[in-house]
């Protein structure tokens, strides 16, 4: 049969002219089941056209999408140990990192770019969650603090997109010593007094929510993200108790103070522009003017 399948129909296949037809050309919407054609939904900012389902969206995409005429710096990669700890379970890690880096073509899960959005300097920092789940390593903590690094250097805000399961079991102790190391890169931005953002997206959860996810001045939220520490089943088994519909949604945290504003994927950039010129002083252009007195007073807040 091995030898039919591997041999005989890719030999009928080209003779025939046949192609193989790519998978995941149609995308189903997890709230409606909608079949959407990955061209139309990848035009759409990955975003289902007739539900407003926000789906993960690609890292490259989001900064592309976020600078103006997608053009920004990429910032470099560091190097760091791979595998410290020799770790193997169903799989060994380097194993793992090796077909993650195959499928995302990242060398980790954290992309970060110096560029303008609407005419104003920042620094992006983007969580690619196809990269092993999103999770928080050593490589991702360099990255992310040698992003808050620059972004002190130039002077200028630093907008975070977590997307994550939290701190990567694979490295142990080490991922989680990721956590104090980011909150440091939060506080000397911070004290250098430029803004820093994040914007929630969908799931943000575990140590990445324990540590600079939550440390933003500003908290925005993509429509419907998962946002919490534990999971909502850890939780009713520990409490025994059903928890409220909605739990742990962004809608739901923006109910009860955690988030302070849902923001469609679309209004990203503006409302970020927004935001930063009101939170460093600079003019607003009087095209904003409405939107502007409601975004102050989430900044003042």
């Amino acid at each position: 049969m091995n030898w039919i399948t591997n041999y005989v129909r890719p030999r009928i296949n080209s003779m025939l002219g046949r192609r193989e037809v790519p998978e995941n050309l149609w995308i189903k919407c997890p709230e409606t089941g909608e079949m959407v054609f990955h061209k139309d939904l990848e035009s759409n900012k990955w975003v289902i056209p007739a539900s407003g389902y926000h789906m993960k969206m690609p890292a490259k995409a989001r900064l592309a999408d976020l600078f103006d005429n997608g053009e920004y710096e990429s910032l470099p990669q560091p190097k760091v140990a791979q595998d410290p700890l020799k770790f193997r379970d169903s799989k060994k890690y380097i194993d793992r990192l090796r077909d993650s880096r195959l499928k995302t073509e990242q060398e980790d899960t954290i992309l970060a770019g110096l560029g303008k959005v609407k005419g104003l300097k920042l620094v992006a920092v983007v969580h690619e969650f196809n990269f092993i789940g999103g999770s928080l390593g050593i490589a991702a903590g360099e990255a992310i603090v040698k992003a808050f690094e620059r972004a002190t250097s130039e002077k200028c805000p630093l907008v975070m997109f977590p997307a994550s399961g939290g701190a990567r079991m694979q490295e142990g102790i080490l991922s989680l010593m990721q956590l104090p190391r980011t909150t440091v890169a939060v506080d000397l931005l911070k004290e250098s007094g430029q803004p820093y953002i994040v914007v929630l997206t969908n799931p943000t959860t575990g140590g990445v929510t324990a540590s600079y996810a939550m440390l933003g001045d500003i908290h925005l939220a993509e429509p419907g993200a998962e946002i919490g520490f534990a999971g909502k089943r850890v939780i009713e088994q520990t409490l025994r108790e059903k928890l409220p519909e909605g739990f742990q949604t962004s809608e739901y945290l923006l109910e009860h103070g955690m988030v302070d504003m849902v923001i469609k994927r679309h209004d990203i950039p503006d409302t970020l522009a927004r935001l930063l010129k009101i939170l460093t002083k600079k003019p607003v252009s009087a095209a904003n003017d409405m939107n502007s007195g409601a975004i102050a007073l989430a900044a003042s807040a």
